[in-house]
């Protein structure tokens, strides 16, 4: 089997998704062949303090707009990505993104294919770009969408334009909506509940602390049972941490979020939820 010929750029990607340091980053990529997803496990497995994988990011620059229906019972948020922040700042940007936004609304539209072929005053959303395209000199895209269909659905932006996020209920509740929203916002959860993490997180997760508790020098000659029943009680604490109902409510940590739902209304839920980011 060849060995992957590991760069500066390599080391400087996995350096800037993990906070590790450079040698670090180095030994990581060359220990797995370059590898990067393995690179990042093999981190956390030496107890680096490397965030769980994340899927909410999106292209370094650009605008995220958040929108709701007029009734709230569809939302939709959608990135249109540049290449400085000099243009994602510029204000007729963020205004051409919100019009974007606004067609996606207008339309009924389900997926960021679909927009583009939208016409907007006799252009299609397409064309559109194409000419902003060339009267900036950037690259630019609608390069993320997303929608939530729900009997009520929040949005919020946060950070002038650079997140956004969509929370679906399952009941109408306007002020809890928002609160969740910048719940999500703040604390970036991967999913609503344990049963909502895919199973092969789960399993990744489970390996990585396993190894971690077996690599402990006081777990050594520990019967296996001990280690897995171990591994169990870390995995109830990533739970905790990565799932939005039972992450401590940031605006007021004696409850977790189900908690507070439940103050809100018995029946309340959160069916689902998008948080879309700039980085």
């Amino acid at each position: 089997m060849s060995t992957a010929t590991i760069t500066a750029a390599d080391i400087n990607k996995l350096r800037q998704a993990t906070g590790a340091g450079m040698m670090d980053c180095r030994k990581a990529l060359t220990e797995t062949n370059g590898d990067f997803e393995s690179a990042i496990d093999w981190l956390r497995k030496q107890g680096q303090k490397v965030a769980a994988k994340r899927s909410d990011r999106d292209a370094k620059e650009g605008v995220v707009i958040a929108k709701t229906t007029y009734d709230n019972q569809t939302g939709i948020v959608l990135t249109v990505s540049c290449e400085t922040d000099f243009v994602s700042k510029n204000a007729d940007f963020v205004a051409f993104a919100n019009s974007i936004a606004d067609a996606a609304i207008g339309n009924n539209v389900k997926s960021a294919e679909e927009l583009n072929d939208v016409t907007v005053n006799g252009a299609k959303i397409a064309d559109l770009i194409n000419d902003k395209l060339a009267s900036i000199g950037e690259k630019i895209g609608i390069s993320r969408f997303e929608r939530l269909d729900a009997p009520y659905v929040a949005s919020y932006i946060h950070g002038a334009n650079r997140m956004g996020v969509l929370v679906a209920l399952n009941r109408v509740a306007p002020d809890a909506g928002k609160d969740i929203a910048m719940q999500i916002a703040a604390m970036n959860p991967l999913g609503v509940d344990a049963a909502s993490i895919s199973s092969d997180v789960i399993e990744r997760e489970r390996a990585i602390v396993t190894e971690q508790i077996s690599a402990d020098p006081k777990m050594a000659g520990k019967p296996s049972e001990m280690i897995a029943k171990i591994a169990e009680g870390k995995l109830n604490s990533f739970f905790k941490e990565n799932t939005l109902t039972a992450q401590l409510y940031v605006k007021d940590n004696g409850k977790t979020v189900s908690e507070y739902l439940k103050s809100i209304d018995s029946e309340l839920q959160v069916l689902a939820f998008k948080r879309v980011a700039l980085g």
